[in-house]
């Protein structure tokens, strides 16, 4: 099951991580558009509809890797003061209630609003560049897949928190453990080589 998990965590995280990538495409794509607006006087006809679909995409594709890392604003004032088998059941009751059916909604719709623009490979109404759209749409039900295997895992997590009494390790909290124990076996090396000269030394 572990497993499972960290391979829905690996999978989100990818995309995620995939998809911020574009805050760099999005960054040279301004700079130009402000070099050549006020630089050669020569505005381009695609910035506006480039700036909007970047910032989507990443908006969108980010979702599930928030997710993931436990990184949705929470109101916690109360929530983090329970023991840990009454959050697992809180968590457990609003993702019933609230975020499955959400995310089945947004799937729904989405898939229909994605589709319809796909067919007809609809372009941008607010420039002569004709930037296509629907790439942009398609990503709507990308997104909820990935949010809805991302909700299945702390589905999971809840339940083996309530068995447990205790959260089970998310990815992140493997890489970094694993980071601090490389992290600490590196400096306790460094350490003995400085210290093993001297050792020499005082032998001789």
């Amino acid at each position: 099951m572990t497993k499972f998990l960290f391979f829905i965590d690996s999978l989100s995280t990818w995309v995620g991580k995939a998809f911020a990538w574009l805050i760099l495409v999005l960054t040279l794509g301004i700079s130009y558009e402000v070099l050549v607006r006020y630089a050669l006087r020569a505005p381009t006809t695609w910035a506006f509809d480039m700036s909007y679909i970047m910032y989507g995409s990443m908006f969108l594709m980010a979702g599930a890797y928030a997710l993931s890392r436990n990184g949705h604003v929470r109101a916690d004032v109360v929530y983090r003061l329970w023991k840990p088998r009454t959050q697992a059941m809180m968590d457990l009751v609003l993702y019933f209630l609230f975020f499955l059916p959400a995310v089945a909604a947004w799937i729904y719709a989405g898939w229909a609003y994605a589709k319809f623009s796909i067919q007809f490979r609809e372009v941008s109404i607010f420039s002569p560049a004709g930037v296509p759209v629907f790439p942009l749409k398609a990503l709507i039900t990308a997104t909820g897949v990935l949010l809805l295997l991302q909700g299945i895992a702390e589905i999971i997590r809840c339940v083996i928190c309530i068995r447990e009494g205790a959260w089970p390790q998310r990815l992140h909290d493997v890489e970094e453990t694993e980071s601090l124990i490389i992290k600490e076996h590196m400096q306790k090396q460094a350490e003995d080589a400085r210290v093993e000269p001297g050792h020499k030394g005082t032998g001789v």
